[in-house]
This record gives C-alpha cells, sequence and structure tokens, in this order.
C-alpha cells in the first residue's frame, strides 16, 4: 500500500478555479465515500479549506489511486481533467506526511502560522472516522498531523510569524480608514486595528472564522456589531458573545447600510452580497450623512461578495486573493525554522512507526508458522509413541518450543531493528520468502514522474502523470 496526497491549493490555483473545486463540509462525507468505492483506494480523507481542497489517501496502485482521485476532482470542480491538472499537485509516501505535517503546523497556509487549519485538520480527521473511510494508515498519519500542529504553537512562535486571514482582513480594512493595519513593508505583520475603533461592524455568517472576525472587531474596538446569519441559533451564540445582535439574511440589506466594516465567510455555494444591495446600502449611507467608506472582507471560498463590489465607488473589497498578494512576500524568520525543523523530526517518527507496522504482519506469520510446525510434530510423535506418558510429553512439547524461540529470536528481532532503518531492502518481504510465509503487505509501488520541489514544496503533476495507467516500479 502507498499513502498518497492529491490536492490543490492557493499555492497553485487562482481563486476561481479553487472556487469550483471547493468541497463545503455537507459535501465531504459524499466524497470521501465515492473516493473509497473507486478502484485501488482504501482509505481516504479530506481536508477541505477556505485555500485548499486535498485528499489523503491510502492506495495499493500508485497512477490507479492518483487517476481515481484526479478524476474525482474534476468531476467535484465541473472541470476537464486537462482544466484541473495544471493545478493539480500529488505528494506519496514521505513527502505526503511531510506535506500533510507542513499544513497542519501552519507552514503552507496563505498567512503564515495561522492557527485555525488545525481545527480544520481535526474536523477532517472526525469526518472521515464518522464516515467509515478512515483506516489504520490514515487514522495514524491525522493523529500525528494533529500532535505536529499541537507541537509547533507551543514549541515555537510560529503564531506570531504571521496573523490569521481574518487578521490581516480587518488590518487592510483598518488601513482603508486611515488606522494602523497592515505594514506591508514589514512582511505583512499585523501591528494595530486602532482604525476600527467607534466603527459599527457587520459579519455574514457564524461559523468559527466569522465567531473569530467578530472577537477581533469587538476587541478593536468595533460598536454595533451585527451578526447575519442563515441560521437564527447560530448567529445569536457568536451575537452574544460579543454583546452584538442578531439578524437574518433577510435583513442583510438593512445592515449593510448601517454598517461601516463587512466580514462575510458562510458556506454558501452562491453570491451572498451582490453588486445592487452594496450599491443600494451605499446609497443610503450617504442620504443618511454617514461619512467614510465602507470597508467589506470577503473571506469566504466560494466568494460571498460580487466582485463588481470593489468597481462601486465609497467601497473598498478585500478578498482572499488579495490577502495572498499582501503575505506573498512575507519571510519566515526562526520560528519558522523551528516549525520545520519539529515536522522532520515528526516525519521520520512517523515513517519509522510505518516501518514498524509492515514488519508485524510478518512477524506474527513466522510465529504462527512455526507453532503449526511444533503442533503437526507432536502430533505426529504422540501418534507413534502413544506408550509415552504424560510427564514426558510435557517435557518434550517445553523442549521442541524452547528450540524453536530460540531459533527464531535472533531474526525476528533483527528484522525490527532493520526495520527501523530507511533502507531500500525489506527484509520483512526477503524473511516471507525464506519461509515462504505467502504475500505479505504490497511493496512500494510506482513512482511519479514530477519536478523536483520548488520553493511553494508542491510537485506539479503533468497531464500525461495524471492520466498515466501503466504501473511502473520505483528504482
Amino acid at each position: 500500500m502507498t499513502l498518497l496526497a492529491v490536492g490543490l491549493s492557493h499555492r497553485t490555483a487562482p481563486v476561481p478555479v479553487l472556487e469550483r473545486a471547493a468541497v463545503p463540509a455537507s459535501d465531504v462525507p459524499d466524497v470521501l465515500l465515492a473516493a473509497v468505492a473507486a478502484d485501488h483506494i482504501a482509505e481516504a480523507v479530506v481536508v477541505s479549506t477556505c485555500n485548499r481542497v486535498e485528499v489523503y489517501a491510502e492506495v495499493d496502485k500508485f497512477h490507479g489511486g492518483v487517476a481515481a482521485l484526479g478524476e474525482l476532482l474534476s468531476k467535484r470542480s465541473g472541470m476537464t481533467l486537462e482544466e484541473l491538472t495544471p493545478h493539480i499537485y500529488v505528494h506519496y509516501e514521505e513527502r505526503a506526511v511531510a506535506h500533510l505535517f507542513s499544513v497542519a503546523a501552519g507552514l503552507d497556509s496563505m498567512v503564515v502560522g495561522e492557527g485555525q487549519i488545525l481545527g480544520q485538520v481535526k474536523q477532517a480527521l472526525r469526518t472521515a472516522q464518522e464516515t467509515g473511510t478512515a483506516g489504520r494508515v490514515t487514522n495514524e498519519l491525522l493523529q500525528a498531523a494533529l500532535r505536529v500542529g499541537k507541537r509547533a504553537r507551543h514549541e515555537t512562535g510560529i503564531d506570531r510569524a504571521g496573523q490569521s486571514v481574518v487578521g490581516v482582513g480587518l488590518g487592510f480594512a483598518a488601513a482603508a480608514f486611515g488606522g494602523e493595519g497592515i505594514d506591508v513593508l514589514a512582511g505583512g505583520s499585523l501591528t494595530t486595528l486602532d482604525g476600527l475603533a467607534g466603527r459599527s461592524a457587520l459579519v455574514v455568517g457564524a461559523g468559527s472564522l466569522s465567531a473569530l472576525a467578530a472577537t477581533t472587531l469587538a476587541r478593536a474596538g468595533a460598536v454595533d456589531i451585527v451578526v447575519a446569519n442563515r441560521t437564527p441559533e447560530h448567529g445569536r451564540r457568536v451575537a452574544a458573545a460579543v454583546g452584538g445582535r442578531h439578524v437574518t439574511l433577510d435583513g442583510l440589506e438593512d445592515a449593510l447600510a448601517t454598517a461601516d466594516v463587512v466580514v462575510s465567510c458562510t458556506g454558501a455555494l452562491g453570491t451572498v452580497i451582490s453588486a445592487d444591495v452594496v450599491e443600494r446600502s451605499v446609497a443610503r449611507r450617504t442620504a443618511a450623512g454617514r461619512p467614510g467608506d465602507l470597508a467589506v472582507v470577503d473571506l469566504a471560498l466560494p466568494r460571498d461578495v460580487d466582485p463588481e463590489v470593489a468597481q462601486l465607488p465609497g467601497v473598498t473589497l478585500m478578498d482572499l486573493e488579495k490577502v495572498g498578494a499582501l503575505v506573498a512576500a512575507q519571510e519566515g524568520g526562526p520560528d519558522v525554522a523551528s516549525a520545520r525543523r519539529i515536522v522532520a523530526d515528526e516525519v521520520e517518527a512517523f515513517l519509522a512507526w510505518q516501518r514498524a507496522a509492515s514488519v508485524a504482519p510478518t512477524v506474527v506469520a513466522l510465529r504462527a508458522r512455526a507453532e503449526t510446525v511444533v503442533q503437526t510434530e507432536l502430533e505426529r510423535l504422540a501418534g507413534r509413541l502413544p506408550q509415552l506418558d504424560e510427564r514426558v510429553r510435557r517435557e518434550v512439547d517445553q523442549a521442541v518450543r524452547r528450540v524453536v524461540d530460540k531459533l527464531l529470536h535472533a531474526p525476528t528481532v533483527r528484522v525490527k531493528q532493520l526495520a527501523d532503518e530507511p533502507v531500500p531492502v525489506s527484509y520483512a518481504e526477503v524473511l516471507r520468502e525464506l519461509f515462504d510465509l505467502g504475500p505479505g503487505p504490497a511493496q512500494a509501488l510506482s513512482r511519479p514522474v514530477v519536478e523536483e520541489p520548488g520553493t511553494t514544496g508542491v510537485d506539479p503533476l503533468s497531464q500525461t502523470d495524471l492520466l498515466a495507467a501503466p504501473e511502473r516500479r520505483r528504482p
């Protein structure tokens, strides 16, 4: 079996492509079931966030698994493979592990160190477990990724290396009102949000990012915070936490007319805030004599806000694409380097677990074969020498078993030791051949033809690679 990661993210795909490929939380179980129903895929976990869609799978054929997952993402996005493939990356085995661990540590986020991703990885594992598509390998992989993310945050200052997407978006809004917000020259670091003090705010949505936005706005001194959400109980809960009030989406236009700052992050598949609604709201603001521009921050994927809103006079729009451009030049410091060392250490630990786990079936099979031989020979002895008394039989039984145990002790200990060494020879498979133990776990399969990783840490996958069917042995 081979561990495989296939996906696309903000590093390889523009926002319009990510919007089409996005998998809402409600659809993740269906995607998981479709994945494991495909040939060659035994286990699957989907990590879907506002800037990535990734499938981690345990497969028995490399090219077969890649093709199946590529087809799945293609159908989900409504794009052909020819359109989607330039944006897809593939990682396998060690690099799949390293990629997920980097994601969980916040090293692969649009804003380095952002904290939301850890909760999203946890939710991905929970959904796969509930759906029944997470098996021994993917369970251990995701659990290890969560440990890596926690270590990175507890043992380094990675959280200080970059702010959350919410912080960057609100920093942009604060700067739009003339206050301190994002200092681009300082690598995208967030200073203060004093430009939001005294401003009225509207938060559309009631998920984790929306709740974080509401809390950040309240701490920055925003007043009259309104939360608009389709589900009243969720919206009321977020509003109550910040001393605000809740409205339904039917009251969205009225709330827009009284807001200075709007943050939208829903899971809707279509436009939530249209250009027409914003235009009418701005006209009402002007008629009411409200000073200043309207700052709109769209953190949803797919987008909640019609991009045409940016063309309206008196409106400043910030979306995920601009967040990415704002922090693209952010440089890593010592905290980032420390987090990368943690990832490297944890990758080695996971690979050691994999090697040990791969040996266990061989050791069990060897012991079982020995037990069968011992039992057969003792029964044969009993048939030939029925006159032996019970005491002698016990002595013979113990003597035979001691001999077998001593003979098997060295190879079983040694095969475990050798499994912990990153060598190209599978000693467990050699042991199976020598003792005729039958077929063992599948060998590591084909190596994909990919370019050497660049600064993004992503393996671009060519169309030929994705569609290739023949299996090729890894050198």
